[in-house]
């Protein structure tokens, strides 16, 4: 099984940070996104990847590339140049990062990488939003839909805090809870090779113009997760991701 992530976005309404690094890249407790989102993956035995890039995408490559230099205790022999790694690496994972173009949509990158998932049941998702979804369950539903592909439905944490009323006095106050207006698309996707056929061209928007195809012929599923979802859209989500990890409360950090 092997999981493909969108990671090649311009990230522009998070500017703060995506001038100098692809938003995947941007830190959450010292590790770009892009890793705890894999590492997620990864404690559910999905640990191989697919990683769609565009946007500086030679950022992407130098972390994976020079990640057990820097991470691991090494030899250096001056004289030849030779350079010798004595850590095992922290990840048993294989990854492949491909070019899928700069301005290339979201549809348009799936196709793009339609030769590293032609050959079965795959899973997709954005590289800026963890979740503690149950990635093996999402896989079990999934196979008893029997559809093309099924979407991660989630419900965004509100913006604001919500109060209760009791006549004219407040309640209660309920900090930031998961709004009741709906459900969204979480990503999480997991679908079948049949979806390649839905896109047509790098153009192509996954949300705007494949998930309605898929719909129209009944053809998308569902797997509702009520529990935590978070993307990183702005700097003020970037805060609210790094006061979690730092204070120990990161729902998704036990599968990391």
């Amino acid at each position: 099984m092997r999981a493909v992530i969108l990671a090649g976005g311009l990230g522009t309404r998070l500017a703060e940070e995506t001038e100098v690094r692809p938003k995947p890249m941007v830190e959450i407790g010292g590790r770009p996104i892009l890793w705890h989102i894999m590492s997620h993956y990864a404690a559910h035995w999905v640990t191989e990847f697919v990683v769609a890039l565009g946007y500086k995408s030679d950022a992407i490559k130098r972390f994976f590339i020079e990640r057990s230099r820097y991470t691991g205790s090494i030899s250096v022999n001056l004289a030849r140049g030779e350079i010798t790694e004595h850590d095992k690496a922290d990840a048993d994972w294989n990854v492949h990062l491909i070019e899928t173009g700069l301005n290339t949509n979201t549809g348009g990158r799936v196709r793009r990488v339609a030769d590293w998932v032609r050959d079965g049941t795959f899973m997709l998702t954005y590289g800026d939003g963890v979740s503690d979804v149950d990635v093996q369950a999402l896989l079990r539903h999934h196979r008893e839909t029997g559809k093309f592909a099924t979407v991660t439905a989630v419900r965004p944490p509100a913006r604001f805090g919500g109060l209760e009323f009791d006549g004219p006095l407040v309640r209660a106050f309920t900090e930031k809870p998961q709004t009741g207006e709906g459900w969204i698309n979480g990503g999480f996707f997991v679908l079948e090779p049949a979806v390649l056929d839905y896109i047509g061209g790098d153009n192509d928007s996954f949300e705007n113009d494949i998930l309605p195809r898929l719909v129209a012929d009944g053809q998308l599923a569902a797997y509702r997760h009520d529990k935590f979802w978070q993307c990183m859209d702005t700097l003020r989500d970037k805060r609210q991701l790094e006061a979690l990890w730092q204070d120990g409360r990161a729902p998704w950090r036990a599968s990391a």
